[in-house]
């Protein structure tokens, strides 16, 4: 029987034929996740509200800087659709547009700080030496980093597409504890059968961390890509609430539920739309992320249940 990390650590066969993995290896993971309900749940809602963000702005005849002047704070109708604000700006364009802003901004923070991750971890993992104490002194310097003051004093300074800059700074302080997971998976790996086989037969550093040690580390990436987009949505909202993200006159969903707060009780239709979807978003990726870790990790699945009996 595999054990956890056996499964992670399994590979599949490349063009050099140094790793004989399951030829199915994608296909039966794909069953596993479709027999996964809850999963797949996540995965339809998660698709939905990608459609309401992108397709949601040409459904509407207004534009989420549009204002009303004739409907204040008015509620839904079939006018405004999910209401008006306190200055007559359509709540539903407006929130369908801060949707966009921040699944645009969770998805390139996911995607950038797991490829940094990857790539940090797998060469200071392999190479082993000076370049992985320089590598790891890195990752522990930002570790430690003031990351939330170095935000709010750069975010607030940018204009125009500044949003840009605000998702990549993100990602600067979002990959180190992946990096730290991967350097250890991947110096397990370096002595692997197949990684000194390629060694022996001459394959360059870059093509074996690239062919070798990377597609070996695929599984944990996916899964902590998933939960990164969910939690860079969830930093987004918290620090555009407290002024600290995207900037006026542009919107997010931490914008929306910042400017809805104080009418939540008199006004609801202005705060809870926004900080619905979000939890409802939060809540898919985490049910993605739970089929994606039981798909690829079958034995991920029994743990929970023997912990979960005691």
């Amino acid at each position: 029987m595999a054990t956890a990390p056996e499964t992670l650590l399994a590979g599949a066969e490349d063009d050099d034929g140094l790793v004989a993995g399951p030829p199915s290896r994608v296909r039966v993971t794909l069953r596993r996740f479709a027999g996964h309900p809850s999963a797949v749940a996540g995965l339809v809602v998660v698709a939905l509200l990608f459609v309401l963000a992108f397709a949601g702005p040409h459904l509407t005849r207004w534009s989420y800087s549009d204002i009303d002047y004739t409907a204040l704070r008015s509620a839904p109708s079939s006018r405004h659709w999910w209401g008006t604000n306190r200055i007559g700006q359509d709540v539903f364009a407006q929130t369908v547009r801060g949707l966009q802003k921040s699944l645009i901004i969770g998805l390139l923070v996911g995607v950038a700080a797991t490829a940094g991750a990857a790539a940090v971890g797998a060469c200071a993992g392999y190479f082993g030496g000076w370049t992985d104490r320089l590598l790891t002194f890195v990752t522990d310097l930002l570790l430690i980093f003031p990351s939330f003051l170095v935000i709010s004093v750069v975010s607030p300074r940018l204009k125009g597409g500044g949003w840009l800059i605000f998702a990549l700074l993100l990602a600067l302080f979002a990959w180190m504890v992946t990096a730290r997971v991967v350097r250890s998976m991947a110096i397990s790996l370096r002595e692997r059968e197949f990684v000194r086989a390629a060694r022996y037969m001459g394959v360059g550093p870059l093509r074996i961390i690239v062919r070798h040690i990377v597609p070996n580390v695929a599984s944990f990436l996916i899964i902590d890509a998933t939960i990164a987009v969910g939690t860079a949505v969830m930093s987004e909202t918290a620090l555009s609430y407290f002024g600290f993200g995207v900037q006026s006159p542009d919107v997010s969903l931490g914008t929306l539920i910042a400017d809805g707060t104080g009418a939540a009780v008199t006004y609801p239709w202005m705060f809870f739309f926004a900080a619905g979807l979000l939890v409802v978003f939060v809540l898919a990726v985490n049910l993605i992320g739970d089929g994606l870790r039981d798909a690829i990790d079958p034995t991920s699945t029994r743990r929970r249940t023997k912990g979960a009996a005691r």
